[in-house]
């Protein structure tokens, strides 16, 4: 006869041994993408661009971390952009995941701080997507550029911004200006 007390016990049992099964698992990919980022983080510490800085909330979570990124030319210089960087458990197979979480006028992030950025997209149309062999300081040094060389206003994702480039240059520049004083100093 089975009663509640056996077929807890039971239940337990079979519990404790599929969690350890599962923990050992989720470990295992937890420590892959660990020692990856252990290895990266080091690697982007020391290429760091100067017009950047990394912090780490919780120093034992390298998956969680803040890029500062200060132009030092062009339309956004003078302005400090926070962008908050997650990088998920399957990653190097997938990017990690990026918001601006500073409110900017840019043809290429959103003022909500989605970003247009082609190596943050698993499955790129021109190829030049995320792939396993790229790393934390291909996705830093992208962000940073996106202030420059990689300022796109043919292919916005903020596209009224872009047509206001394309309308007003001057105007652009003041409303450029405008965000910066008041959401990125």
């Amino acid at each position: 006869m089975l009663t509640l007390a056996s077929k807890l016990k039971r239940d337990d049992g079979l519990k404790g041994s599929r969690t350890s099964a599962s923990t050992s698992d989720s470990t295992r990919r937890v420590s892959v993408r660990d020692k990856l980022l252990v290895k990266e983080v080091a690697e982007l510490e020391a290429n760091l661009p100067c017009t950047c800085k990394v912090h780490f909330p919780d120093p034992n979570k390298l998956h969680c971390f803040q890029l500062t990124v200060s132009p030092d030319e062009g339309y956004y210089q003078g302005g400090k952009f926070q962008f908050e960087t997650e990088v998920p458990e399957a990653y190097n197979m997938v990017p990690p995941r990026v918001k601006c979480l500073t409110k900017i006028w840019h043809p290429n992030i959103t003022e909500t701080g989605e970003i247009c950025l082609s190596l943050l997209r698993e499955h790129s149309i021109d190829g030049t997507g995320w792939a396993p062999t790229r790393t934390l300081k291909d996705v830093v040094w992208g962000l940073n550029s996106l202030f420059t060389d990689l300022l796109n206003f043919d292919d916005p994702l903020n596209i009224e911004a872009a047509e206001h480039h394309l309308r007003d240059k001057e105007d652009f520049r003041d409303k450029v200006d405008e965000y910066i004083k008041r959401y990125a100093r």
